[in-house]
């Protein structure tokens, strides 16, 4: 019989959910896909390959193995509108992971990224009007109600990056405890940090090509001085980290405080775009 998920981390995008699926995957006992994200329950491409496309990324699991994924597509709302509805009908008894971060850092971090992939080529302050989905995925309410609503609040663990960073084994802890785990986890601090934004190059096929073949990148290194390389890593790199100007930096913290009010209110405590990262940091928090 095949494996179904136990859990899984549903996001949100740019919180070191990619870190965190690599220190379960660790863990005897536990399996995660390898494929990281099948995204199978939000995006109808992936929908449509079927039931047993997705069972496929668990079929090597031990039996007695506790399963995961980690798609953060499956906290984009309004983007993926049938999400919760899929996972419901799949997959009535999981529990779900959402790890949370400074709303504001999560957005510039998302925006990285999605220009070194070429979704987005504008910069940050126009971005925000042609991508509404910026401000969307930091609204973490917004995104946690529909499961609320559906699961309950006691299948979704919130946990918070600023807190996973300064305490990884102790939030590693919470994590296996929720999802039944027996053994004590240990957190691999020589893993590096999973899909981060912070080198800002963009995407170039023929540049991956030339960096990261075995041979040429040998050749490459004994041949070119690396202050060309240097020059060359330029022409692809963001010059400089976006700056928001302050007129959207002061709508944002508007935008986010409405909603990191209601957020706070469910985890008994107040909670602010200005003092998110040191309540958050010092305390693991459970729904009250």
């Amino acid at each position: 019989m095949n494996k179904t998920p136990d859990f899984i981390i549903i996001g949100a995008m740019k919180c070191a959910t990619s870190t965190l699926h690599e220190q379960l995957a660790l863990q005897p006992g536990i399996f995660m896909s390898q494929l990281k994200e099948p995204n199978f329950f939000s995006n109808d491409e992936e929908y449509e390959k079927g039931w047993n496309w997705y069972l496929s990324h668990f079929e090597s699991a031990p039996v007695d193995a506790f399963c995961g994924e980690s798609s953060t597509h499956y906290t984009k709302l309004p983007t993926y509108p049938e999400t919760i509805q899929r996972i419901q009908h799949h997959l009535p008894k999981a529990k779900f992971i959402y790890v949370m971060r400074h709303p504001i850092d999560r957005l510039v971090s998302q925006y990285i990224h999605e220009w070194t992939q070429k979704v987005i080529t504008e910069e940050i302050n126009l971005a925000l009007k042609n991508h509404p989905e910026l401000i969307d995925y930091s609204c973490y309410m917004m995104q946690l109600q529909p499961y609320f609503e559906t699961f309950g609040q006691d299948r979704v663990l919130p946990i918070f990056f600023e807190r996973m960073l300064s305490y990884p084994q102790a939030e590693l802890e919470r994590v296996c405890e929720f999802i039944g785990y027996p053994q004590k986890p240990i957190w691999n601090f020589e893993l590096e940090a999973q899909n981060v934004s912070t080198e800002r190059m963009r995407k170039s096929a023929w540049r991956d090509f030339l960096v990261e073949t075995p041979g040429l990148r040998e050749l490459r290194r004994l041949l070119v001085p690396k202050s060309f390389r240097t020059w060359v890593r330029s022409w692809w790199a963001m010059k400089q980290k976006p700056e928001l100007t302050p007129e959207n930096h002061e709508n944002l913290r508007l935008i986010f405080n409405s909603d990191l009010a209601v957020l706070g209110s469910k985890l008994g405590i107040e909670l602010s775009c200005d003092n998110f990262k040191s309540v958050v940091k010092n305390q693991a928090f459970n729904w009250v």
